[in-house]
C-alpha cells in the first residue's frame, strides 16, 4: 500500500475509535446516573425500614403494657405512611436538624477550587462527575497584627537642590504610632469596655509589648486631638428638634477621704441623644448631678426633651424655659409600679393598661410600609385617649378607697405617675415620639459595663476624657459604622490639624455625615 492510503486508513480507524469510546464514555454515564439513582433509593428504603423498625417496636412496647391502661388501637398502613410522609416533610422544611444557620453575608468571602490529592489523580485525563461542586464552609479568626512600618527616607542633591523623600504621618507629633493603633486601643476601651490594663496584656499575647503609662498617654492625647470634634457633636445634638437625656455614675478616685476612709466618689455623667441625627453627646462636670450641669447644658435648647421624672428634668419643662416641651418616659412608670411586686393586683392592673398602649402603638412603624409621621399621629389620637381615660379612671378608683398607706409602693408609684401625668399625655401630641426613654438607657449600659470591668475613673481629667472619647465611640454605635475604620480614617486626617481649626470644618467628620475616602 502506498504511503497516503496507509495514513488514510490510520485516520479512519481512529475516528472509529474516537467514536467507540464516546459510545463507552455515554454509556458510563448513563451507568453512573443509574447507580447514584440506585443508591438514593436504598439509602431511603433502609431509613424507612429503620423507622418501620423503630414504630414496630414502640407498638411492641404500648401492646405489651400490662398496666389498667387500655393500649390504644395500632395505627393502619394509610396513617402511618400519611405520618411519615408528615415527617418527612418537616424535615425536608428544617434541614440542618432544624437548626438556623448564618450565612454571616456580611464577612468577607475567599474561595478555594479543592481537587482531589490522590497521587493517581489527573485532571486533564479526569471528568468532572457532577455540574455542581459539593460546599464546605470553614470560619477563620485573625486575631489582631502588628507590623512594624519602617521607611527608609532617602535624600538626594540635584542641581544644587536637596531632595528628601517625604516622612510619612503619624497620629501625633513626635509619635511613632499610626492612626489604626490609636483606633484598636480605643476601641477596646470604649466598646469592648475592657480596663487599660487588659488591653495591655492583649497586646502582648499578640506580640506587641505595650507599657500602661504609654497606654494611659495614647489616650489621653486622642481625647485633646478629639476635643473639637466633641464640641461639633455638643453642637449638632442641641440642634435636633427631639432630644432624649438621662445620667448614670461612674467611680472616680480622688485626693479627698471619704467617711470610710476611701478617695473615692461617685460622678455623674450626663448623656444627650440626638433622636434624629442619631448622635450621643456625653456631659462630666466634676461629677456633679445638681441641676445645674443639665440646665447649663441644654437651658437654651428648643425643642422636645424626653426624660424620666427626676427634678431638673422636671424643671426643664416649667414655665422658666417655655421654648422647651418635656415629655415622660412610660417605662419609668411600669418600672414604679413592678416594684410593688407580683401580688398586688391594683399595680399589676395599671401596668397592664399602660401595656396596652405599647401594644397599640407597635403596630405600625413610622417609615415602614410608606407609614408616615402624621398617619401615626392620627393613629395615636385614634387608640390613645380611650386608654389613657380607663387609667385615670382606675387611679380615681384606687386613691378613692382610702385604703392606701402613704408609705406603700402603689401610692408611690401613683404619686409618680401623677406627676409625670400631663408630660405622658403630651408624647400622643405627635407622631414621631417614643414612648419611653430607652435609646439613650440602652447606650448607657456600656457604661455600666465599663464601670464592671474598670472599676473607676482615675480622676476628674480623666472622667471628662472618658466622656469625650465615650461620645465618639457611642455615636459611631448609634450610626452603625465601623469605629476602627472611623477613628482610624479621622486621626490621621485630622492629626496636623491646627487647634484653632474652625469647629465647622468638623463637621463633615462627624459619625452621621463621615465617609471614607
Amino acid at each position: 500500500m502506498k504511503k497516503d492510503e496507509i495514513i488514510q486508513l490510520l485516520k479512519e480507524q481512529l475516528d472509529s475509535a474516537k467514536k467507540d469510546n464516546e459510545q463507552l464514555l455515554l454509556c458510563i454515564d448513563a451507568l453512573l446516573e443509574e447507580i447514584s439513582s440506585l443508591k438514593e433509593a436504598l439509602l431511603q428504603k433502609g431509613e424507612s425500614l429503620d423507622r418501620q423498625k423503630r414504630i414496630n417496636k414502640g407498638l411492641t412496647k404500648i401492646i405489651s403494657n400490662k398496666s389498667e391502661i387500655q393500649a390504644p388501637e395500632p395505627p393502619t398502613q394509610e396513617e402511618l405512611k400519611a405520618l411519615e410522609e408528615e415527617k418527612d416533610k418537616k424535615r425536608k422544611a428544617r434541614k440542618n436538624n432544624g437548626a438556623r444557620r448564618d450565612m454571616h453575608y456580611e464577612m468577607e468571602v475567599e474561595e478555594h477550587e479543592v481537587l482531589p490529592d490522590d497521587p493517581r489523580f489527573d485532571i486533564s485525563r479526569a471528568r468532572e462527575f457532577s455540574k455542581e461542586p459539593r460546599i464546605c464552609i470553614r470560619y477563620e479568626c485573625v486575631p489582631m497584627r502588628f507590623i512594624k512600618h519602617v521607611y527608609k527616607i532617602r535624600t538626594y542633591t540635584q542641581d544644587g537642590r536637596f531632595y528628601e523623600g517625604k516622612t510619612p504621618k503619624s497620629a501625633f507629633l513626635n509619635s511613632s504610632y499610626d492612626g489604626s493603633f490609636i483606633a484598636g486601643l480605643l476601641e477596646l476601651r470604649y466598646i469592648h469596655s475592657l480596663p487599660v490594663k487588659r488591653i495591655i496584656n492583649y497586646f502582648e499575647s499578640h506580640g506587641f509589648n505595650l507599657n500602661k503609662p504609654t497606654a494611659h498617654k495614647l489616650i489621653e492625647r486622642a481625647s485633646v486631638l478629639f476635643e473639637n470634634l466633641y464640641r461639633c457633636v455638643r453642637q449638632t445634638v442641641l440642634k435636633d428638634p427631639y432630644i432624649s437625656a438621662d445620667e448614670t455614675y461612674y467611680r472616680i478616685l480622688i485626693p479627698e477621704k471619704n467617711r470610710n476612709g476611701k478617695g473615692v466618689k461617685k460622678g455623674y455623667l450626663w448623656a444627650i441623644v440626638g433622636m434624629k441625627s442619631r448622635m450621643l453627646y456625653l456631659v462630666y462636670d466634676n461629677g456633679a448631678r445638681t441641676e445645674d450641669v443639665i440646665i447649663g447644658e441644654v437651658g437654651d435648647y428648643m425643642g422636645i426633651i424626653q426624660s424620666d421624672g427626676y427634678a431638673p428634668y422636671r424643671k426643664l419643662g416649667s414655665d422658666a424655659y417655655p421654648n422647651i416641651t418635656r415629655i415622660a418616659c412610660i417605662q419609668h412608670m411600669k418600672r414604679k409600679l413592678q416594684d410593688c411586686g407580683e401580688d398586688d393586683p391594683d399595680a399589676k392592673e395599671l401596668h397592664s393598661i399602660m401595656n396596652r398602649l405599647f401594644h397599640e402603638d407597635h403596630k405600625h412603624t413610622v417609615g415602614v410600609d410608606g407609614w408616615t409621621v402624621e398617619d401615626h399621629l392620627e393613629y395615636r389620637r385614634q387608640y390613645a385617649p380611650e386608654i389613657i381615660a380607663e387609667l385615670s379612671d382606675r387611679l380615681d378608683e384606687i386613691e378613692g378607697r382610702g385604703d392606701l398607706l402613704p408609705q406603700s409602693d402603689l401610692q408611690e408609684a401613683i404619686t409618680y405617675i401623677r406627676n409625670e401625668w400631663n408630660e405622658m399625655v403630651d408624647i400622643f401630641n405627635y407622631g414621631d415620639t417614643n414612648l419611653e426613654n430607652n435609646t439613650v438607657e440602652r447606650f448607657n449600659r456600656y457604661l455600666s459595663i465599663s464601670r464592671r470591668n474598670s472599676l473607676f475613673f482615675g480622676s476628674h481629667k480623666g472622667a471628662e476624657r472618658g466622656a469625650i472619647l465615650y461620645t465618639i465611640a457611642l455615636s459611631c454605635k448609634m450610626q452603625k459604622i465601623d469605629l476602627f475604620k472611623y477613628l482610624t480614617d479621622v486621626i490621621n486626617r485630622t492629626a496636623e490639624w491646627q487647634p484653632n481649626t474652625p469647629i465647622e470644618k468638623y463637621r463633615e467628620l462627624l459619625p452621621d455625615m463621615w465617609r471614607k475616602d
